[in-house]
């Protein structure tokens, strides 16, 4: 009951924080805590606080909270308030705390703890992207302890590097040829013959037919797995076409992308194109419709995701590979990544990246800052462009397109030029 817990606000001292006290009814021991303030009316708040949450069973010492209480309380509290996506990751991370740290208390999780903790992910395969995304979300979770009392300071967190010569990308931009392979082998992955006779069923046409207009769509919008499934005709959807301009647009609703902004975005031609091929007569509901072998209408992200990267593989487009340890045996083994849908986005950023400004790439694939595009997508290729420099220098040696200034240089010995012009006005 309210009346069992009474917080009284205590002086040790003028210019000292006032503290707050009171008795455990329960166990009879006298408890006290800073009130954080030398101000009467301010500490007397605090102390109504502390006695309602006292009351209701919320309030726990900062030193003895148990950890497990601490991830109930964030996870009813605050993941409701955050996307569906980004809840997931906060229990994968709290499962990750609890495999390899095995915190009795919230207290103990400490920075001796958190920096072993980056080192142990490190020493399993994890990237240093995934490391660094897996303390963020802990990082905000203990901050949240700190700011309703659950924790007394925030403990200093590991910072983490890309090591030099690491991959940014977790895959890679795929060639238009093997796009091709992806879309020849759709009837094989839907039927499961890359898996074996024992699995081969046939699917129906239109499963077949509605998951090459998916991976076309991907291919030509770069558009998100999630959003893609969720990309409507319907105005009052999260993610709708708008068709009332001059060229085709998406509009996206403030509670359907990362910056948390109704805004109206630019499609790549080509995906304007597709969305105008199809017939007034079929523009309801959503653009994509996902059929599985038997016929049947799917949209659940993981389902979708698992069957583009089954297509992936039996096209055989590997987009990467990595060496992971088995956290409970230790084994190393060699883990092969095969297309996904985002390398489907990664492709489509890579090809605009070569054709528009930084600025324009980053609104055509709706980064919120401009230096994920220049990270991701801008400059990382150079092999393609000495590819491209080398075919324009062949071509100008064969005659093909003129040459340019001095190709080579003034190199040759004695003065001579091999048949290359000199720069100095000289034959």
């Amino acid at each position: 009951m309210p009346e069992d817990f009474h917080v009284k606000v205590n002086s040790y001292g003028p210019g000292r924080n006032l503290v707050l006290r009171w008795t455990d009814p329960f166990t009879g021991r006298r408890q006290a805590k800073s009130a954080g303030t030398t101000s009467r009316r301010e500490a007397e708040r605090r102390a109504a606080v502390l006695q309602r949450e006292l009351a209701e069973g919320k309030y726990a010492s900062a030193s003895k909270l148990p950890w497990q209480d601490f991830t109930w309380r964030y996870c009813d509290e605050v993941v409701p308030g955050l996307a569906e996506k980004t809840g997931d990751k906060v229990n994968t991370v709290f499962a990750a705390v609890e495999r390899v740290l095995h915190p009795k208390r919230l207290a103990e999780v400490d920075a001796a703890r958190l920096f072993y903790f980056a080192s142990n992910l490190r020493q399993e395969g994890k990237s240093e992207a995934t490391i660094r995304g897996y303390l963020a979300h802990l990082r905000a979770a203990m901050r949240w302890a700190v700011d309703v009392g659950l924790l007394r300071e925030l403990p200093k967190f590991p910072k983490t590097q890309r090591a030099k010569g690491q991959k940014v990308m977790k895959g890679r931009p795929i060639t238009a040829e093997e796009f091709d392979r992806m879309l020849a082998v759709v009837p094989v992955a839907l039927a499961g013959q890359d898996r074996g006779p024992e699995r081969t069923a046939k699917p129906v046409p239109a499963a077949v037919e509605s998951w090459r207009d998916y991976l076309r769509g991907l291919w030509w919008s770069g558009l998100r797995l999630r959003e893609s499934l969720a990309l409507s005709w319907d105005r009052r959807a999260g993610l709708s076409v708008d068709l009332t301009g001059k060229y085709p647009m998406l509009r996206i609703r403030d509670d359907a992308q990362k910056s948390g902004r109704e805004q109206l975005y630019p499609v790549a031609p080509e995906f304007g194109e597709m969305l105008l091929a199809i017939p007034e007569v079929e523009r309801r509901g959503r653009v994509f419709r996902l059929l599985g072998i038997t016929g049947r209408e799917g949209r659940d992200p993981t389902w979708v995701s698992h069957v583009v990267v089954r297509i992936g593989e039996a096209a055989r487009v590997k987009v990467d590979e990595r060496i992971k340890k088995d956290p409970r045996t230790g084994k190393a083994r060699i883990v092969i990544k095969y297309a996904s849908a985002h390398d489907l986005r990664r492709s489509f950023g890579f090809r605009w990246s070569r054709r528009i400004l930084p600025a324009e790439l980053r609104e055509l694939m709706r980064h919120a800052n401009i230096q994920t595009t220049m990270r991701y997508y801008v400059g990382l290729e150079a092999e393609s462009t000495a590819e491209a420099l080398w075919s324009a220098y062949d071509r100008g040696e064969n005659g093909n397109a003129p040459a340019f200034g001095n190709i080579r240089g003034n190199t040759a010995p004695n003065g001579a030029t091999g048949g290359v012009p000199r720069n100095d006005g000289s034959p």
